[in-house]
């Protein structure tokens, strides 16, 4: 697959098996930066790669500040090539954002091939090239736009993920599916307990459609400044999620209790039909596996963790909110968010969940 990018064009590659990664460990002034797990699961296969040149990351958010990134630059130095240096990563969305950013900003810009080794990250943001780090409360304050120069997705890595991290994939996966409408609908009701079985033809099909429903949107729009804004359908909610259970609940399954709390609001706004709404909502259930007492916080919580989310543009609560239009579904940026309507919809999951 190749994605088209202003910055520089990209390929991502679905490998079938690990082959690739003896190519990968041959390569000349290159610096690895690996997830701690996959170093300690993969210890025979990340053993290919030159330890001197190894840099073995534990990926918590906590991690995911500047000064991380700087340790890594400060190693680059170390390498003659200098731009012709290549950063190599493998990890998930937490290796991403920090490598990404230290190739952007090492030399204004050096070779840099991301392997994400998550769901999360294969089929969402290994595309798309944002880059990001946390500062103080900030989530993803600080941030650049630079893709890899290439993917490998190898889904054997998959198979090894915790069953929190799994559907924390599937929530992205099940996201994009909804967000196609009412093909993608009636897809991922169909496949979604082959998903959760793993099974590997099947995760490997909707890896694949996912960038490929993701790749229009980035293609259209890569800076993020139109189109690709629909594509934070549930992140308002879905971060504040993040924020206020500081983190215990994964990116991916926040999102999936954000599209429930969004669609509840297009639902009262009478935007979007019963009937979708609560098909949806079965399928995103399957995918969240939650402690319910994480979300007991009080209102303002939620607001201030949903006012310094960067999507937001002024003092009013911006979201993508779902909507039908004769038998298509589609999306809608609005900025008229009440706290009210927030307050609703984060009662309206917490009853759903505890009767489900």
């Amino acid at each position: 697959m190749k994605i088209i990018s202003n910055i520089r064009d990209y390929n991502v590659f679905l490998e079938s098996n690990f082959d690739f990664i003896d190519e990968l460990a041959n390569k000349e002034n290159a610096l690895y930066v690996i997830d701690k797990n996959v170093y300690e699961m993969y210890s025979e296969l990340c053993s290919a790669f030159d330890q001197n040149r190894t840099i073995v990351i534990e990926a918590t958010e906590q991690n995911k500040v500047i000064e991380t990134a700087l340790s890594i630059c400060e190693k680059l130095t170390e390498i003659p090539a200098k731009r012709n240096a290549s950063l190599i990563s493998i990890g998930g969305g937490i290796i991403q954002d920090i490598t990404g950013f230290v190739a952007n900003i090492t030399y204004r810009g050096i070779h840099w091939i991301f392997v994400p080794t998550t769901l999360l990250a294969a089929c969402d943001s290994c595309i798309g090239g944002k880059t990001s780090l946390n500062y103080k409360k900030y989530k993803n304050l600080l941030g650049t736009f630079f893709p890899p120069e290439e993917i490998h997705i190898a889904s054997d890595f998959f198979r090894t993920l915790s069953e929190r991290d799994f559907k924390s994939g599937l929530g992205e996966v099940v996201k994009f599916n909804i967000m196609a409408g009412s093909e993608g609908l009636n897809n991922i009701e169909n496949n979604i307990d082959r998903l959760l079985n793993r099974e590997p033809d099947v995760v490997n099909d909707f890896v694949e459609t996912s960038l490929t429903f993701k790749k229009k949107f980035i293609e259209i729009d890569e800076f993020d400044r139109g189109e690709r804004i629909k594509l934070n359908f549930a992140h308002t909610f879905g971060h504040a999620i993040e924020v206020i259970s500081e983190y215990v609940i994964p990116h991916g399954t926040a999102v999936a209790i954000g599209m429930i709390m969004a669609n509840s609001i297009s639902k009262r706004r009478h935007l979007l039909s019963d009937d979708i709404a609560a098909r949806s909502e079965q399928v995103l259930l399957k995918v969240i596996d939650i402690d319910i007492n994480q979300l007991e916080r009080p209102i303002d919580d939620y607001l201030s963790a949903m006012r310094k989310d960067k999507k937001q543009t002024d003092s009013s609560l911006t979201a993508v909110l779902m909507e039908q239009e004769d038998h298509t579904t589609k999306l809608e940026v609005v900025h008229d968010i009440t706290v009210e309507e927030v307050s609703y919809a984060i009662m309206y999951f917490k009853q759903l969940y505890s009767e489900s």
